[in-house]
């Protein structure tokens, strides 16, 4: 497991290679408790794309916008891997894997989006 840091590209004999990638499974919550698990390639979109609701679902009808908890990978699989087997998990098992690290859950996102204004937009990501 891998964190989500700035990284310096890789070069070959040819010149810029590419940036690595990383490919995250990650835990998303509401205000009232409801939780979702998912995987992304890109993290920040994704989680912007929850906050606003860029795609009508689960996420959208109730209000999960508040990033819980992430692992990143540099392979792909491992976090496909690591989803399923989060999604068989039961809740309570869910909630104590991120509240080791997250005890308030606290959005950790909340300041990836810094021209967002506490309050406004479709957002409830408020400290508690």
């Amino acid at each position: 497991m891998t964190s989500i840091t700035a990284t310096t590209p890789e070069y070959s004999n040819h010149g810029l290679v590419r940036d690595p990638r990383y490919y995250c499974v990650y835990v998303m919550g509401s205000l009232t408790g409801t939780l979702y698990v998912g995987v992304s390639g890109n993290l920040h979109k994704r989680v912007f794309q929850h906050k606003f609701h860029h795609y009508e679902g689960f996420t959208s009808r109730y209000e999960v916008v508040r990033l819980l908890y992430f692992e990143s990978y540099d392979d792909v699989h491992k976090p496909l891997a690591r989803e399923k087997q989060l999604k068989g998990w039961s809740r309570a098992k869910k909630i104590a894997l991120f509240e080791r690290r997250n005890p308030q859950w606290k959005d950790l996102a909340s300041e990836w989006y810094p021209w967002m204004e506490s309050g406004e937009g479709r957002d409830a990501s408020t400290s508690q």
